[in-house]
Parts: structure tokens; sequence; C-alpha cells
């Protein structure tokens, strides 16, 4: 009979060391008492840690193993990381570009009705008549060997129906204002940074933020709360606080981000030609740190705004859950139910969020100081607000919510009349339809105003959670197994 190579003492356990489930003998002594726990909170709120996108790319960074020798995997992960948020942000830019331009624009409720081009009649031998008797010094005195000036000539030259012909493309004067102009997209990079304005702001402050959100938060508990037990959670306030000291921080770039995405397309009115020259410009003109920092129309917004976003992430989805499944469930035994909690929570929150965004943003294409009117590619107000309170009231009070505006219609109806002599004659006949005014309560209310983009966010949070359902899934041996 053939032997195994391998010896039996390999599978050998030392009792001492091997896993006990009884409590050790006391030996007639008083077995010690352990100390009580923190007390954790009575409420419950997500238990999920806060994303940061390089630690999740390589987790060995955040070990102890991973000393300054690593410099190389640093780098790499920094640029991986750096890459997938900007093209995460390039892929959600064109719906942040949409909502912001919706925000901030202004639409008053007495827009007055569009002005229509008349077709006006010309007597051509009158004109001839004149044009002769007053031409007649002129052409008499004249040199025929001189160069025509300007004056005698029309700046541009029309067809017959009096439209202007474009004799070059390069030409800014012919040019209309909203076509780009020819060659100053420096190929597909330069016609993507027109298209998706904001876009490297915008990835720069979600890598900042991803990143100094956890550190903060770690270093106000280990500040208030060093003792805490790693399985109990902090009070609700420290990511809170943590939230909203990073949007302080980070408030700047926001202010940047949201000019450059309202600022006009056309060469002639762009008022920034990037990130820093905005920045320039901002703290040159509109007070330095202290006018982009302290100014109160900016930040209250930022406060309020950055503190209300984590309060209604953190708490809400927690608060729905256990109105659903009760107050013992968790993420990993309900992962479904969950994610059903974390869409109605975000889709609930929507409807306190976006009017604090929508009064920031307006806030935030606001000049101050020195600084000239902006010239945005949508009607902005031409009055300044004075601060939240009053955007809030103003657009209740001054704007209108029935988008797309309708004008009454005006329609030529033909009829044919014959006189006395049998002569037919044709006439046209203008028929106006009844107006438009006053149909509807959205007219006379800026609510709708302060919800412009609602459907894209609530979209948004549909697809993903869709997603969370197609690709995620609960794994059969997942979690802890006892033997």
């Amino acid at each position: 009979m053939s032997t195994s190579s391998s010896s039996l003492r390999d599978l050998y356990i030392d009792p001492s060391s091997a896993w006990s489930f009884l409590p050790p003998a006391n030996n007639g002594t008083n077995p010690p008492v352990p100390k009580d726990p923190p007390i954790a909170p009575a409420y419950q709120w997500s238990s999920r840690p806060s994303h940061n996108s390089i630690f999740d790319l390589n987790p060995s960074l955040g070990t102890a193993e991973s000393s300054g020798s690593n410099v190389r995997d640093l780098f790499k992960t920094l640029v991986a990381s750096a890459v997938l948020q900007y093209s995460s942000s390039a892929v959600s830019m064109p719906l942040e570009v949409a909502t912001t331009l919706l925000q901030v624009q202004w639409v008053p409720r007495d827009t007055g009705d569009p002005v229509t081009a008349e077709s006006v009649h010309v007597d051509e031998d009158h004109d001839d008549a004149l044009s002769d008797s007053s031409g007649e010094g002129d052409s008499y005195f004249a040199d025929p060997n001189a160069t025509p000036t300007a004056r005698n000539q029309p700046p541009f030259r029309t067809d017959e129906q009096g439209y202007v012909i474009r004799r070059s493309v390069l030409e800014e004067g012919t040019r209309p204002e909203y076509i780009i102009p020819v060659g100053s997209a420096d190929g597909a990079w330069g016609m993507l940074k027109r298209l998706l304005p904001g876009l490297l702001t915008s990835t720069v402050t979600e890598i900042l933020s991803t990143t100094l959100q956890p550190l903060i938060d770690a270093f106000l508990q280990s500040l208030f709360f060093p003792s805490l037990s790693p399985f109990h959670q902090p009070p609700l306030i420290l990511p809170v606080a943590s939230h909203v000291l990073t949007g302080f921080i980070l408030s700047p770039l926001d202010l940047i981000r949201t000019r450059l995405i309202v600022r006009s397309f056309t060469s002639r009115h762009r008022r920034y030609t990037g990130p820093i020259d905005a920045l320039t410009q901002i703290l040159r003109d509109e007070g330095g740190l202290k006018g982009i920092y302290l100014h109160p129309q900016l930040l209250i917004p930022t406060l309020l705004d950055s503190a209300i976003r984590p309060l209604i992430a953190l708490s809400l989805p927690g608060t729905v859950a256990s109105s659903l499944i009760g107050p013992h469930g968790s993420p990993d035994s309900h992962p479904q139910t969950f994610a059903f909690s974390e869409l109605v929570a975000a889709c609930l929150g929507l409807f306190i969020t976006l009017p604090v965004e929508t009064i920031r943003r307006r806030l935030q294409v606001q000049v101050r100081g020195t600084a000239t009117p902006l010239k945005a590619c949508v009607e902005l107000r031409p009055a300044p607000y004075n601060g939240m309170v009053d955007t809030f009231w103003h657009i209740l009070t001054e704007e209108r919510s029935d988008l797309p505006i309708r004008y009454p219609q005006r329609r030529r109806r033909a009829s044919v009349v014959k006189n006395k002599d049998g002569i037919s004659k044709k006439e046209e006949v203008v028929v106006e339809e009844e107006s438009l005014e006053g149909e509807g309560w959205s007219r006379n209310t800026g609510l709708g105003q302060l919800y412009r983009g609602l459907g894209l966010r609530v979209g948004g949070s549909v697809f993903l959670f869709v997603l969370a359902l197609w690709g995620g899934g609960v794994q059969a041996d997942s979690g802890w197994t006892e033997i």
C-alpha cells in the first residue's frame, strides 16, 4: 500500500491555539467585570464608509505596509483616479450644464409679445426721382480717377432682397453670434472644452471633495471621540460637519464652475478664458479671498447647501428603510430594500435641496465689487438680489412657471371680392387668435423656477437604481461563516 508524501503532522493543531467558544475556568476567583461599551446613539443612519476613489483603486495604500517606497503605485493610482473622475464628469456634465442654465435663467411674468417684421412697401419710382435730383451735384464735382470711399459704398454687399452676402466665413461682422468662429477650436479637445464648460473645474472639485472629506471626518472623530469603538457609529454631526468644512474650502471652485457654465459662448462677450483666468479676475475685482469666502451672498448659501445634502443623504435612507422593514434591518440583509430606500430618499430630498441650489446659483452669477456685469448665454435678472430671502421672494413673485411660453398666433386668411365691373380682387384679412394670458396658475407664480432640473435629477436617480439592481446582488457565500 502506497503511503502519502505529506505527513499528518502538518494537520496537527495545538489545543491552546484552537478556537474556543467556552469561557475559561476561573479557579474560584471572580471573573473580571467587562467595561461598558460607549453608548451608541439612538438614531440610525447609513453606516457605509465615505467613498474615496484613490484608496478604492489601490487598497494597499491605506495599510501600514505601504511606506515611502510605494510612491510609484501612489502616482499610478492618482492618475487612474483622475482619469476615471474626468470620464464620469464628462458623462454627467451635459445634464449639469442644462440644469444650471435653467436655474439661473430669469423668466419674468410680463415678457411682452414678440415683435414681428412687417412688410414695407417702397415706391421705386419715387426713390429714383429723389436720387437723380440729390446726387446730381455730387457726381458733377466728383473726381473720376479717385478711389471710391467707404461713405459712398454700403458697409456690406446685399442681395436683391436686402440680405447681407457674406464674402468670407472669417468676417466677424457678418458672422451670426450663435456660430462658433471657424478655426477657433483646436481639434476635438478644443471643441469638447467649448461644449462642456467647467468640466475640468468639476473634475478637480470632485477629486478634492472625495479626498478631503474622509480626512476631515477622521480628524474630527479622533479629536472629539478618540476612544470610540469601531463597532459604534459616531454622532451624525461629525460627517455633516466634515461635509460643511469641505464645501466651504472648495466653494471658490464651485463659484468658478458656475461662472464658466453661464458665460457667453461668443468670443466677443466671453469674460473668462478658463478657470485660472476666472479665479484671477474674481480675486482682483470682487474683494479677494475675503470676498469669495466670507461675502454673505456666497457664505450663507454655501454653508446651508453643504449641510442639507449630507444630512438628507445620511439620515433619510435609514428612516425610509426602517419604516419598510423595521428598525433591525441592515444593508447586508436587505440590499434591495435599502437601494430602494436610497432612491426614495434622493427623490424626496430634491424638494428641499433644489430650491437652495437654485438660490445659490442665482447669487453666484451676480458680480460684486468693481466687476462689470456678466454677459451670460441666458437671460439674467437686470437688478441684483440682496440675499437668499430676497432671491426666494422675487423668484416667487416676479417670475412664471408655464414654460415654454406660448404666444397668441396670428394667421392670414385670403378672400376674393368682386367689384361692380366683375373684376375679382384678392384681399387679406388678418385673424388674431384669442390671447393666452392668464391661463393656468403656473403663469402667476415662480414656484416652478425653484425646481428646474427636477426631472433630470429624478431620472438620474432612477437610472442609478436600475443599474444597482441589474449589476448588484447578494452573493451566496458572502459574510461571516462559523464552523
